[in-house]
């Protein structure tokens, strides 16, 4: 998730980090490639080695010298949509962004700390004349896996949307029982195309930001604020919302749902995007939903875990045609840590689709968790780079 504060977090997280997405202590500096473009994110700067690249398969390597975790953001021209991102890239570490991108402009943006919007500049992608994606025997594969992906992206956000409808109706009533049933059922639909769901920038805050995460003055609306009304019982001196109240926010959760899906209705998919997806829900994982904080309130960590687990397997498992094409071991590896992880997970159900609330794991099962979602993320991290090739 698009986190406005979350330095506390993201700190705890860092070692568990250290191998996503092709960490390394050194930059690769100025390699000569005009693809290639060196990123230097301090406290007050983002320095980029280029402020124009030519299409086709551009690599971002970002160099975090401050003394915060940072983050590195390719966005459309609005600057809102997401084209590509690193997250939670620690102090000393570089981290790299590989994206297909065609020719237009763009916005670079690095958010020290991980908050507001960033330092922000405009970069520009030239035409190369050369065909941006794949070409040959591949581009048939490619086509075939961004037609499906699109295809599952649409049907949870329809179902999102739906079952959303019923969760609001069910808050607005006071039924509680019911509503805490109907929200982790809701938000499995959610976090499965989360990633998706975060590259509307606009979105994502009013939708699923959490208590910590809020800048000052900033309103705090959307899943969480109605997760902490549902289950007070940790909150000390909490007043329950009135139903005034309880309205105004279901009723806003319900317009925030219903343009993102038909945001998510006129999405098209490109093969770089779905890999770095299945990347970016693993981090989601690793910082939010190992760690125990996403549900603050409920507990329900393990619901949402398994659907960004979820989410990140359909999209590899949609690209795997490509990857065996192109570095058939980098798939077998890819699938055996999804085995073992989902094997951890399974250990924690409870009945056919439930879990465990996430207090009641112990340490030693929560770094277990944690072990095999960085033993997954290391090789899920190239996997962007092999399907490019």
């Amino acid at each position: 998730m698009i986190r406005l504060s979350r330095e506390a977090t993201a700190l705890g997280a860092v070692a568990c980090l250290a191998v996503l997405a092709g960490c390394t202590d050194n930059s690769k500096g100025d390699t000569g490639d005009a693809r290639h473009v060196a990123v230097e994110s301090s406290a007050d700067a983002c320095t980029l080695s280029a402020a124009e690249a030519p299409s086709g398969n551009l690599t971002f390597s970002v160099k975090n010298t401050g003394g915060d975790v940072t983050e590195f953001y390719l966005l459309a021209e609005d600057g809102l949509r997401i084209v590509g991102e690193v997250e939670n890239i620690g102090p000393g570490l570089t981290r790299e962004l590989v994206t297909s991108a065609v020719p237009g402009t763009y916005v670079t943006a690095c958010k020290p700390g991980m908050r507001g919007t960033g330092i922000r500049a405009d970069f520009t992608v030239s035409d190369s004349g050369e065909e941006v994606g794949p070409v040959g025997d591949t581009a048939a594969a490619v086509k075939k896996a961004n037609a499906n992906y699109k295809a599952y992206v649409q049907d949870q956000s329809a179902q999102l949307l739906e079952k959303t409808q019923k969760f609001v109706a069910a808050y607005k009533a006071g039924d509680d029982d019911q509503a805490r049933r109907l929200y982790t059922d809701a938000r499995v639909h959610w976090e499965r195309i989360e990633t998706v769901a975060e590259s509307f920038g606009d979105l994502d805050p009013r939708m699923d930001a959490r208590e910590a995460d809020l800048e000052p003055g900033q309103k705090w609306t959307g899943w969480h604020r109605m997760e902490k009304d549902l289950w007070p019982h940790r909150a000390k001196g909490y007043t329950p919302l009135t139903p005034a109240q309880r309205a105004t926010f279901a009723d806003d959760l319900m317009k925030n749902t219903r343009t993102l899906d038909s945001r998510v209705q006129k999405l098209n998919f490109t093969v770089d995007q779905i890999a770095n997806g299945s990347r970016g829900l693993l981090e989601e994982v690793a910082t939010g939903k190992v760690t125990g904080e996403e549900e603050y309130w409920s507990r329900t960590d393990l619901y949402d875990f398994q659907a960004n687990v979820d989410g990140a397997r359909v999209a590899f498992d949609g690209l795997r045609a490509v990857v065996d094409k192109n570095d058939p071991e980098l798939g077998k590896t890819i699938e055996g840590r999804f085995d073992a992880l989902q094997t951890l997970l399974d250990q924690h159900r409870q009945g056919e689709t439930g879990f465990v609330g996430y207090d009641k794991l112990t340490p030693e099962q929560v770094k277990d968790l944690s072990n095999a979602v960085t033993a997954l993320s290391e090789p899920l991290s190239k996997l962007t780079a092999a399907v490019l090739k």
